[in-house]
């Protein structure tokens, strides 16, 4: 029920989703520190979770990787990847596919990434089926790449509003507080996810099999404070809404 819950916010999204990453949060440290952390893929084979539209499953094939694969629960947002993929070939494939069901893959990836991918596990059980099937498709050593929801932002503190989004809790689930985020886009599209617990995260991740869990933090890049000021990033860097982890196989 989860996973078709969550198909549906997202078939209605649709290709809306693109312009999420035109938002001055994303726009600039949540892309800039996602790709930080990604580092160096030329000739690695890549699975991207969670793809979306593919924003960045065509960043990572961009960037050298030999074979990348992007799997997306919603079937609207394949669809628009693969609109994309096929105006602007770049040899990217994509599958429509549940990240707590994935498929053991003829041949096991380097790296898995996943963008809003984790957040989405209703408890702790469904996350470490998740976790379980992307340490199932990596090879010994693999990393997995994680960009999500900080378990420790305060939904008190001052609005995140400039930044494009707003966070409200609606609610508390399993794994911890039930969000309905708010992009600020003309019309603003609303969303409804979690902020699990660390504790969540990490007891996942472990019991999938990953022995290095390491959160990072994202950074704002030089670019986004000459386009900005500095002074404007000091509300993100002193309450993140979000966070990101690196983890081996």
């Amino acid at each position: 029920m989860s996973a078709q819950r969550d198909a549906l916010q997202y078939d209605e999204i649709g290709e809306t989703y693109e312009g999420f990453k035109a938002l001055p949060l994303a726009r600039y440290p949540e892309r800039a520190s996602f790709l930080r952390l990604l580092g160096d893929v030329r000739g690695r084979s890549v699975l991207d979770l969670a793809c979306g539209t593919g924003f960045y499953t065509r960043q990572i094939k961009r960037l050298g990787a030999a074979d990348v694969l992007g799997v997306d629960i919603s079937g609207e947002m394949v669809a628009a990847a693969r609109r994309i993929e096929e105006h602007s070939p770049l040899g990217v494939r994509y599958t429509v596919g549940d990240a707590a069901e994935l498929p053991v893959p003829e041949r096991p990836f380097d790296v898995a990434t996943a963008v809003y991918l984790l957040n989405y596990a209703d408890d702790g059980a469904a996350m470490e089926r998740m976790c379980r099937g992307v340490h199932r498709s990596l090879v010994p050593g693999g990393e997995f790449l994680v960009l999500t929801q900080a378990p420790d932002f305060r939904f008190d503190g001052p609005s995140t509003g400039k930044y494009g989004f707003l966070y409200v809790p609606v609610g508390e689930g399993a794994t911890g507080p039930r969000v309905r985020i708010t992009a600020l886009l003309d019309p603003p599209v609303e969303f409804v996810t979690n902020y699990p617990r660390r504790e969540v995260y990490e007891e996942s991740l472990r019991a999938a099999g990953f022995a290095e869990v390491t959160w990072v933090p994202l950074e704002v890049p030089a670019e986004g404070a000459r386009a900005l000021g500095e002074p404007y990033w000091a509300d993100f860097l002193a309450n993140p809404p979000l966070v990101m982890l690196r983890c081996r196989a």
